[in-house]
């Protein structure tokens, strides 16, 4: 391939670049390389120098303390298996990276004879049009035989001193900074190019450390958690060591880890918040009934809401039940679905499509491991199970999944008895599977509870997974370019085609190359130089086609930037309103406690009344009866003396009538 800066080809121009960087072969070639760049640019073209030169590093690791001679075999052992072709390409990009004007400059190399290098006859280049420049594109292509081949890489993501330099290939990056301490079924997420590792298994032990690796930088750092006064915030908690739960990203700078195997289950499901600004645990008020504790299950973010599905409960017993939290409302429901469920299974995976369909592959129950794949239509609540196409998956539990637009990712997992060493991607619209590559040999890549995330970096999708179980623990990074284009990146390039004319277009592409290798002598590489003249008119178009299409981008940059004012701005108000509604409410309440105080001293006034009442209506019953006793007395007096007074008269009275009456006359008194 020519340089866009020199008519040189390939070796010369890497001998030329690497004796302008300063690898003349001396033992100082290394002082004078890291004299005119940054200690991490002069590793890197160390290993790739090493790399282009020696071929993959064979030596064992220095047992020196030396950490100079430490970083320079950790530098060339990452490259792993890399081409020595690619090595120069990667070697040469990296210096005009970092001195654009070197070769203007080069007055002294030594140009070694062109060397040819034989290629496989199965193996299929595919070639893609960028600057106006045919380059080779790393596509992972099965060949005849069922192997898979690779090609050179398109472009190169630089990952500290490490590179992904290849599609569909996992790749180990250096990074830096102190390591988290080894795991599985450990919660993890992304925001902001940042990922975050929460809790986790190691030596049956739970862990309760939140774990940070910036992924522009690869550099890990431990999260320094803080627990707010207790005045100010009583919902805030210390996260308690767990594994088997789930975090999800919630906003732009809170995460959510939602059940999980603690030491002290509690009978229903917990939900924690993090805050990635305060850096403190809060546990989450839900509304409704909550699930019942588990570890293992599924969580999966659609819109606004969080679907469970499944998991094993503190009594080891395995559910498939399905739940969905709202996060608007904070509210629970348990969902009653259609058709046949999963059976009771944990350590699945779970991805949704279209925002419509929730997809649950895999898991294991006490005795097996499944590798069947049910869909569940999150509008009718109907669960079906639909024929696989292509390679299905051998049956694994403890895998973990990560979406690229349409593209759903699977990697690590086990069946008790053996890691699965495929990594392999499903199309979620035609459900067909297919081998993204295998690893060798017991890695974490082959083991189970490991985290698979996805990022980007340099406009471009990567997924990342950290940590695993298979027969060891493990802390280490690995790093995979996928080949599958997002959704977002397929509104900027070619519009990808359906499957079917899919198919049919990359079978042609490759009898195209097919029929390119054959009339090519022995199957050997040959740079292709092309004609300026010829390229002038497609640069541009190219460049006019990029400035309608950034004039476009611009555009819709400014609606997007108008747009999001209007939001930021409505969203202040309204947080205004909240805290003037907060605030009201606060006064509201005070005022309500004092008038509950006032209602009940009132309350224990009138009870006193209320008994002093009963009291003296007692008393006035009593006097009542008091009074007519009185009365009966009265008349009963009255009564005795009219009768004592009308005896009298009777006796004052006699005479005549008292002695016709026959009553004696009084006595007289004798003398």
């Amino acid at each position: 391939m020519a340089g866009a800066s020199s008519g040189l080809a390939y070796p010369e121009r890497f001998f030329a670049a690497a004796s302008y960087a300063g690898f003349d072969g001396s033992p100082n070639s290394s002082s004078s390389v890291t004299s005119k760049f940054s200690n991490d640019v002069a590793l890197l073209l160390y290993g790739l120098y090493q790399q282009a030169t020696l071929g993959p590093c064979k030596i064992p690791k220095p047992r020196s303390w030396s950490p100079v001679e430490q970083n320079k075999w950790t530098s060339w052992n990452g490259l792993d298996n890399m081409a020595s072709t690619e090595a120069m390409r990667l070697f040469v990009k990296i210096l005009e990276e970092e001195d654009p004007g070197w070769y203007s400059r080069a007055s002294n190399f030594v140009p070694e004879p062109v060397q040819d290098i034989e290629m496989n006859s199965n193996s299929k280049v595919e070639s893609v049009i960028e600057n106006g420049n045919a380059l080779p594109e790393t596509k992972i292509i099965p060949a005849e035989n069922g192997n898979v081949l690779e090609a050179q890489d398109k472009d190169v993501v630089m990952v500290g001193l490490g590179s992904v330099g290849l599609y569909d290939q996992w790749v180990a990056p250096l990074v830096s900074g102190p390591r988290p301490k080894a795991r599985y079924e450990h919660g993890a997420a992304v925001i902001d190019d940042k990922m975050y590792i929460y809790g986790g298994n190691h030596n049956g032990r739970y862990l309760n450390d939140v774990q940070v690796l910036d992924l522009r930088n690869w550099t890990w750092s431990r999260a320094e958690v803080k627990a707010p006064p207790v005045a100010l915030e009583p919902s805030s908690v210390i996260a308690s060591s767990c594994a088997g739960h789930s975090l999800i990203p919630w906003g732009k700078d809170k995460l959510l880890s939602i059940a999980g195997h603690t030491k002290d289950p509690s009978e229903s499901m917990q939900v924690k918040v993090f805050d990635l600004q305060t850096f403190s645990w809060s546990a989450l008020k839900t509304y409704g009934k909550p699930p019942v504790s588990r570890g293992g299950q599924s969580a999966t973010l659609v819109g606004t809401s969080v679907v469970i599905f499944g998991g094993q409960d503190a009594k080891r017993s395995l559910l498939n039940d399905l739940h969905i939290l709202d996060l608007e409302t904070l509210t629970w429901d348990e969902i009653e679905t259609l058709g046949v469920p999963p059976s009771p299974r944990s350590d699945h995976a779970a991805a949704v499509h279209a925002e419509r369909y929730l997809l649950i592959f895999g898991g294991g129950s006490h005795a097996t491991c499944f590798n069947d794949l049910h869909v569940l239509d999150l509008q009718t609540m109907e669960w079906s199970r639909p024929t696989q196409q292509g390679e299905v998956p051998s049956p694994r539990a403890g895998h973990a999944g990560a979406t690229v637009g349409e593209s759903w990712f699977i990697a690590g997992g086990g069946d008790n008895k053996s890691g699965a060493p495929e990594t392999v991607v499903l199309n979620m619209s035609t459900l067909a599977w297919s081998v993204v590559t295998t690893v060798q040999g017991r890695v974490p890549l082959a083991s189970e509870g490991l985290s698979l995330v996805l990022s980007s970096y340099s406009g471009e999708d990567v997924l990342v997974s950290f940590g695993g179980y298979n027969g060891r623990y493990s802390n280490e990074v690995n790093v995979l370019k996928p080949s599958h284009k997002s959704s977002l990146q397929s509104k900027l390039d070619t519009p990808v085609p359906d499957s079917v004319s899919g198919v049919h277009n990359a079978t042609n592409a490759t009898r195209d190359v097919e029929s390119d290798n054959e009339a090519s002598q022995e199957g050997k590489i040959r740079e292709i130089v092309m004609d300026k003249v010829d390229s002038e008119p497609k640069i541009k178009n190219f460049e006019q086609t990029s400035e309608q299409m950034l004039a476009a981008l611009k555009i819709e940059k400014a609606d997007l930037e108008s747009s999001l004012s209007k939001e930021k701005l409505q969203s202040i108000q309204l947080k205004h309103q909240v805290e003037e509604a907060e605030n009201r409410n606060t006064d509201l309440y005070k005022e309500l406690q004092s008038v509950r105080g006032q209602l009940a001293s009132e309350q224990s006034r009138c009870f006193k009344l209320e008994v002093d009442v009963a009291e003296l209506r007692q008393k006035l019953q009593n006097m009542e009866t008091l009074q007519k006793e009185l009365e009966l007395l009265q008349r009963q007096k009255a009564a005795s003396e009219q009768a004592a007074l009308s005896a009298k008269q009777s006796q004052g009275s006699g005479g005549v009538w008292g002695w016709l009456a026959g009553s004696p006359g009084p006595k007289a008194d004798d003398a």
